[in-house]
C-alpha cells in the first residue's frame, strides 16, 4: 500500500469523492422528468377540457338570453299596440255614454 506524501491531501480527495458521488445520485433521470411532465400535461388537458365546456355553456346561455331579450322586446311592442287600442276603445265607450240621452 502506498502512502500519500501529504495526509491532508487524502482527506481532501475522500471529501471530493464523497460530495461528487452524492451529488450525482440526486440527478433526475430523463424518464422520471418525462413521467412528471406527462402527469402535469394530463392535468392541464383535463382543466382545458373543463374550461372549453364552460365556455360553450356560457356561449349557449348568452345566445338564449339574447333570444329571450328579443322576444321580450317584441312582446312589449305588441303590448304597447294593444294598450293604445284598448285606450281608444275606452274613450269611444265613454263618449257614447256621455252622448246617450237618459230614458224617462
Amino acid at each position: 500500500m502506498t502512502r500519500l506524501k501529504n495526509p491532508k491531501a487524502g482527506v481532501w480527495l475522500a471529501a471530493i469523492l464523497l460530495v461528487g458521488g452524492t451529488s450525482l445520485g440526486a440527478c433526475a433521470s430523463t424518464k422520471y422528468v418525462d413521467e412528471q411532465i406527462a402527469a402535469v400535461n394530463s392535468r392541464i388537458d383535463g382543466v382545458d377540457a373543463k374550461a372549453n365546456d364552460a365556455i360553450q355553456r356560457a356561449d349557449a346561455a348568452g345566445s338564449a338570453a339574447q333570444a329571450a331579450a328579443g322576444e321580450a322586446r317584441t312582446a312589449n311592442q305588441r303590448l304597447d299596440q294593444l294598450t293604445q287600442r284598448v285606450d281608444g276603445l275606452e274613450q269611444r265607450a265613454m263618449q257614447m255614454q256621455q252622448t246617450k240621452k237618459p230614458r224617462n
